[in-house]
């Protein structure tokens, strides 16, 4: 029997021209809705002389969303992205038409162009996202790794999200003879870093030499290996290791980028500021705005603004903690608040100060960090950069994991910073704005390891080899 073909090349490209030609017929179909058969000229004209910067923006703000991704995705994620892509474009086309007055486009365009583009689109990305589940293989996972780290492993790969990784195998004892009996019955050995270096070495040169993929954990060492700097010497290559700090270059052009983002942020978010202010102010005794301590880059001390979410003397007898899921030291309206992140806003002014970014670590108290830097001896490279609004570990995270989770995620974001990618977080943070996971607090009662590995096994009908 013939495997099927994974999905890219030919079909993605396919799917990305789809995706253009629909957006620009929605647009064409909407001036047909508006003036009927008879277009004037002057508005068809501007559409014809701006139809590659449109569908340019179009392009960016999907692949920044991460639209044309579809491991890890359910079919209420492909019709979210699509809204809320559909949504930023006309708002940039909006933008451009009213504030720059480049093009001629009337407003009920504009809106019909945005109806029609999300039933168009989202049918034509619904069907492809079922072709894709229909046609490309499951890759089948074997985790190599001690038992204690487990149950915490296939946890978060049995997400409901998780369309395309199985696990089929967990190898817990006599790795390298257990791997080879597997070999034709598994795609992808993901290997724990509690396995010995020639274990390890071992069982990724099986796995090379039978083409098999091999996933490895984000530990600090595998962090440093990341966008190394090739050089030569003679008939000798090596790799320079960079450290976890931004380049003078990179540190100017994301100065630059905060600050102007700032500045949007604020003229779009004085109403919502507004309406919170009066919010807090009449629902709960205290000051609008609390200001606590919080620590930034060089490991700097700032006060950082929020509204106020907490009764005025949450922590008056508990002193410093953590916030937790369910906080009885929330408001009512905090908690709301909370969910949509409208808390954070003031913190725009921060980011203006140059105490914060728009994005990068989020800041920790002292007490925390002092505690951290004890128990981590790398948790003050996270401090090699300004803390952010939002971050990597806020977006590809989960709120309640543990600080050296994040930690990693704080890592790798140092690591492969670029302009993009922090254009990409800003988006992919409005889509965790619905999250019901992202505010929550950290889960005091939900520890994946406590969960025994043979129930978990059983379960999920994966055989354990060891």
């Amino acid at each position: 029997m013939k495997p099927k073909a994974a999905w890219g090349g030919l079909k993605r490209f396919a799917t990305i021209i789809g995706d253009v030609v629909l957006f620009n017929l929605s647009v064409l179909l909407a001036f047909y809705l508006k003036f009927g058969h008879v277009i004037p000229e002057r508005n068809f004209y501007t559409y014809e002389k701006s139809a590659v910067y449109i569908t340019v923006l179009f392009l960016l703000v999907n692949f920044l969303l991460g639209v044309y991704v579809y491991y890890n995705r359910r079919v209420s994620d492909i019709l979210f992205n699509t809204v809320l892509g559909q949504l930023i474009t006309i708002a940039g086309l909006i933008m451009i038409t009213f504030i720059g007055r480049l093009f001629a486009f009337p407003r009920s365009v504009l809106a019909y162009s945005f109806l029609i583009s999300i039933v168009v689109l989202g049918c034509w990305r619904v069907l492809v996202f079922l072709m894709y589940l229909r046609l490309t293989p499951s890759q089948r996972v074997a985790v190599v790794a001690g038992e204690t780290e487990l149950p915490a492993i296939v946890q978060n790969f049995n997400s409901a999200k998780n369309n395309k990784h199985k696990i089929t195998y967990v190898v817990t004892d006599h790795f390298i003879a257990n791997a080879e009996q597997i070999l034709d019955d598994v795609d992808i050995f993901y290997l724990n870093k509690s396995l010995a270096d020639d274990t390890r070495r071992a069982i990724i040169d099986l796995a090379l030499r039978h083409d098999k993929q091999i996933m490895l954990t984000s530990t600090f060492d595998n962090l440093l290996m990341l966008r190394p700097n090739l050089m030569n010497f003679e008939d000798e290559s090596v790799m320079g290791i960079r450290g976890f700090r931004l380049t003078p270059e990179n540190a100017f052009f994301k100065r630059l980028f905060d600050i102007i983002v700032a500045l949007l942020m604020f003229i779009v978010a004085s109403p919502f500021m507004l309406v919170t202010a009066l919010l807090v102010k009449l629902t709960s005794p205290g000051p609008i705005i609390y200001k606590q301590t919080r620590i930034t880059m060089n490991q700097r001390e700032f006060s950082i603004y929020k509204f106020r979410t907490m009764r005025n003397d949450a922590e008056k007898k508990s002193g410093p903690m953590l916030a937790t899921a369910n906080d009885a030291r929330v408001t009512t309206v905090g908690k709301y608040l909370r969910k949509l992140r409208l808390d954070e806003l003031p913190q725009i002014f921060n980011v203006l100060l140059g105490d914060m970014s728009i994005v990068g670590p989020r800041p920790e108290r002292p007490f925390f960090v002092d505690q951290f830097n004890e128990e981590e001896p790398h948790y003050y490279l996270r401090h090699n950069v300004r803390a952010g609004i939002t971050g990597y570990a806020q977006v590809y995270g989960k709120y309640a994991s543990d600080y050296h989770s994040k930690l990693k995620f704080d890592l790798l974001y140092i690591k492969s910073y670029s302009l993009m990618l922090d254009a990409k977080i800003l988006l992919q943070t409005i889509k965790i704005l619905f999250d019901k996971m992202s505010s929550a607090g950290v889960d005091e009662e939900e520890e994946p390891s406590s969960v025994k590995l043979h129930e978990i096994v059983e379960e999920n009908d994966i055989d354990h080899l060891s």
